[in-house]
């Protein structure tokens, strides 16, 4: 059990940093993905679930695919792929669509797999603290199903979190998707 947030992150991160090598979750995704068209994803960077091959298979099997545009004050808007070369640099060197929808953009996507430190089984996300994502998952239509991209070492059984933290409905990792029961505190 994790005292705080701050020290759970930081075990999560040292760990993950640690990893010999990021692993891609594109062969789970093939295997699960449901029949949707829009799919809200992001750019993985270093250490994390590599999501590189799996925007470019969504691309290539004419799904659409929405990216984050992280904001100055760590909301996010949302951009429509164009491919990978045509990214440019964003805030934090992260790479985002060139044309910002807006943040509301989210809520019209069919799916969402966002980035996760860890996840309890109970549904609760840990995310690097800068409620970017809890803030975007709030604006995700009711029943759209919400995935964090985790590895398999980051399930656990709880995570400490606070009453503005948004559940997720799953944990997709480079092996599986595992479904995730609602949070008591919904």
């Amino acid at each position: 059990m994790f005292v705080t947030k701050a020290v759970a992150r930081r075990e999560f991160l040292e760990a993950r940093g640690a990893r010999p090598r990021a692993e891609g979750l594109l062969a789970s995704a093939q295997q699960v993905l449901p029949d949707v068209y829009r799919v809200a994803l992001y750019v993985s960077m270093g250490p994390e679930p590599q999501t590189g091959a799996l925007i470019d298979w969504l691309l290539a099997t004419h799904h659409e695919v929405l990216l984050p545009i992280l904001y100055a004050d760590n909301d996010l808007g949302w951009g429509v792929a164009p491919g990978a070369a045509d990214l440019v640099p964003g805030r934090l060197g992260l790479s985002e669509p060139p044309i910002d929808l807006g943040s509301d953009a989210i809520a019209t996507a069919d799916l969402v797999i966002c980035p996760a430190v860890a996840v309890a089984r109970d549904g609760v996300r840990l995310g690097r603290g800068g409620g970017s994502y809890d803030r975007a998952i709030a604006r995700v239509r009711p029943g759209t199903p919400v995935w964090a991209a985790v590895y398999d070492t980051e399930i656990v059984d709880t995570l400490p979190h606070d009453p503005h933290d948004r559940p997720v409905d799953a944990a997709l990792t480079p092996n599986h998707l595992i479904a995730l029961r609602p949070s008591v505190d919904d």
